[in-house]
């Protein structure tokens, strides 16, 4: 197995996503309103993630991220600049428990799927890559292949055969990973509702055209592909997450059911999965991780609350986890980000930030 030059996933790590300032969301209303100009926005955005890189590596994370300051939504920000496919303002958003509606975005497809080379994500990295400036690992997050087959993205008039659409988003992710490749990053995380969707009771944002094994098997099959061939040196790991919107979430259930399959052959270096509330049922799919395979990054630190948890009751959540999978092989994070769309969870910067360094203490009480 090659030698990875970051070792990532690390002991103490994060999904991704954080907080936005008050400057940020009032530049963007400014720019909305046509007051300031693009740049006086991206500037302003800069300025942010200058601050909150310094202070990621301040309390000692080895990997930090822009916090996804120049997005709006998670997913739909990176999936719209893809050739073939564009962003829209649907009739409903996502319901959510307690019949909550997110704000309406979504994407649909328009035409063949490919990757544009002119991205903005791959000119956002290269900048903030510099901003990290060799001082931690820059982590880039990308939606997960898969979210582009929920229900009512695909034009079945362009793909009729939805074994020809999952080869062009196969190649699209491909050519992506090469280019943020080429751009410097070297951990790259995918984002993946949908997987984590297939293990619900009731699999959510699915018209029923295909069984749940039959969209089990696809998923693996999209993930492996576009991993075919990736740079050695490249980490990848998968995020699964149950939603997270305002610090509510979209739908529970355990992973059971995508275990025997997409645990035990997913070629990824690292899993981060759910596991801050009882949504989540317990760690016995755990078992289906091979013991040489990827790092298991538990999500039992929530970035829905501000209340931060008790560390004697986390340490004995691991070790319970460790009687599945080595102890070596875990590490600790939230189970989402704290902000995966621009109106963020239910609690303040400083929550946020002592809930990271709480992992980061954690953790190194654990491993060292």
């Amino acid at each position: 197995m090659a030698i990875t030059l970051t070792k990532a996933p690390f002991k103490a790590d994060q999904v991704g996503s954080l907080l936005r300032p008050e400057s940020i969301h009032h530049a963007r209303k400014e720019f909305k309103e046509g007051t300031i100009t693009a740049e006086q926005l991206r500037d302003t955005e800069t300025k942010e993630i200058k601050r909150i890189v310094d202070k990621q590596i301040e309390i000692g994370l080895q990997a930090v991220t822009d916090g996804e300051f120049r997005r709006r939504f998670w997913h739909t920000d990176f999936l719209e600049h893809l050739n073939g496919i564009e962003g829209y303002v649907p009739e409903v958003g996502y319901i959510f428990h307690g019949n909550e509606e997110t704000e309406k975005y979504n994407v649909r497809n328009t035409g063949k799927v490919s990757f544009n080379p002119d991205h903005p994500f791959i000119k956002d990295f290269i900048e903030f890559n510099a901003i990290v400036d060799g001082r931690a690992v820059a982590k880039q997050t990308i939606p997960s292949p898969n979210q582009l087959f929920n229900v009512g993205i695909i034009d079945e008039t362009i793909y009729p055969d939805i074994e020809e659409y999952a080869d062009d988003v196969i190649q699209t992710y491909r050519d992506a990973i090469q280019a943020f490749y080429k751009a410097g990053v070297r951990y790259l995380q995918f984002d993946d509702v949908y997987i984590a969707g297939l293990s619900s009771p009731d699999i959510p944002f699915n018209e029923g055209k295909y069984s749940r094994q039959e969209l089990i098997d696809l998923a693996l099959r999209v993930i492996n592909g576009v991993l075919d061939g990736k740079p050695a040196d490249l980490v990848v790991t998968t995020h699964l997450c149950r939603g997270n919107y305002r610090s509510n979430w979209a739908f529970e259930g355990s992973y059971d059911l995508i275990a025997p399959t997409l645990f035990a052959e997913e070629k990824v270096d690292g899993f981060f999965l759910e596991y801050d509330d009882d949504r989540s049922g317990d760690f016995k799919p755990l078992d289906y991780i091979p013991s040489d395979g990827p790092q298991v990054v538990l999500g039992v630190i929530t970035s829905k609350s501000g209340e931060l948890e008790d560390k004697e009751s986390i340490k004995r959540r691991i070790n319970k986890a460790s009687h599945y999978v080595p102890l070596e092989q875990l590490c600790l994070s939230t189970q989402c980000g704290f902000s995966s769309t621009h109106h963020g969870n239910k609690l303040t910067e400083e929550d946020q930030w002592n809930k990271l360094k709480f992992i980061v203490d954690v953790s190194k009480e654990i491993w060292g």
